[in-house]
């Protein structure tokens, strides 16, 4: 691991924090997931991208876009979970004149705007039952008409979709259209959650810290010592958390090198990362002997966290490198208040 990592200001002025479109990862489960972009991109098969809020969907169906034939085509997501249903279908088909109080002008639909490139519809599970009818027949057909209009429209589209829900959960509870699922669900991709994935995290750092787009933020540095601290963090908010804590941490300390001390409450370490306890010296035993129960504990406490790192943060992985059962290797955890 480097000793520090650097954000250096473009000077470019853009939306978000983030770095390029093509996900950054070397550990077992982004490798998978990089290979079945690779694997699917060229092929006009649906895609549906699943994972907990937050992991970089959306960066991925970008990804799976760029490498497509369709790449020099209009890329448009639409995020199905933020637009109240009675709009959605205006939003995806468009409106002519007069279609509904307010439509004062036709308008085009993101369907439209697709045309010979990649829509992505992001939170599909969100999508009422009702909407859900409409898709699936644009899925089988290839075609709509707007909404108000008698006209059809035919589409050349590539459709990804993606969810954090699950979708299987949902069709037994009556909320998704089994007949949509299998539409949609042609080519599964499986994003693991930051927690699973804690060998990235120095790459998704330096890539978030290269990749910064916003106005104002000076360079700023990580110690190895405040990343080691994050490598213990659960991450409940993935990869997005992540670029957040680093955007506010650039606003904190501008031109600076962040510190573990620095870092929020949440991100400190339960406790300081510690050096390897030197084996004490018989000719230099201490006069009032020694607190071994201390010294072994502490020298425990470095191999569960280098076994943690080794193993990419899981901690049954980390449990086989120690040569113990899972089940012992989390209740050591929560002895030592490491996040898991």
């Amino acid at each position: 691991m480097q000793d520090a990592i650097t954000l250096m200001n473009s000077g470019n002025v853009g939306p978000e924090l983030r770095g390029s479109s093509r996900p950054d990862g070397e550990t077992p489960g982004m490798r998978k997931v990089l290979r079945l972009i690779e694997q699917v991109a060229p092929v006009d098969s649906n895609v549906l991208i699943l994972g907990e809020s937050g992991t970089g969907k959306e960066m991925v169906a970008r990804y799976i876009h760029e490498l497509s034939p369709r790449a020099a085509r209009p890329f448009v997501p639409v995020n199905c979970g933020a637009i109240p249903t009675e709009l959605l279908e205006s939003e995806l088909f468009g409106h002519e004149k007069g279609a509904f109080t307010g439509a004062l002008t036709a308008r085009v639909g993101r369907f439209e705007f697709a045309q010979s490139g990649t829509l992505f519809l992001d939170e599909i599970g969100d999508m009422s039952l009702q909407m859900q009818v409409k898709l699936l027949r644009v899925l089988q057909e290839r075609s709509f008409e707007r909404v108000g209009s008698n006209r059809t429209v035919h589409v050349n589209t590539r459709i990804l979709a993606a969810t954090h829900r699950d979708l299987e959960a949902a069709i037994k509870a009556g909320a998704f259209r089994e007949d949509l699922y299998y539409r949609l669900n042609v080519f599964p991709i499986q994003i693991p959650p930051l927690r699973e994935r804690l060998g990235d995290l120095p790459l998704l750092i330096e890539d978030l810290l290269a990749g910064a787009r916003k106005p104002g933020l000076s360079p700023l540095r990580f110690s190895r010592e405040a990343v080691e601290c994050l490598m213990q963090c659960h991450w409940p908010g993935n990869v997005r958390e992540l670029s957040n804590l680093i955007e506010r941490l650039g606003i904190l300390f501008p031109k600076q090198e962040v510190e573990a001390r620095d870092l929020p409450d949440r991100y400190r370490c339960p406790q300081p990362v510690r050096e390897a306890a030197p084996e004490p010296d018989p000719a230099q035993w201490p006069e009032g002997g020694m607190d071994l129960k201390g010294h072994m504990s502490g020298v425990e406490l470095q191999l569960i966290q280098k076994a943690l790192v080794q193993a990419d943060g899981t901690v049954a992985g980390a449990a086989r490198l120690l040569h113990m059962r899972r089940t012992t290797l989390v209740e050591k955890l929560r002895k030592y208040r490491l996040s898991y």
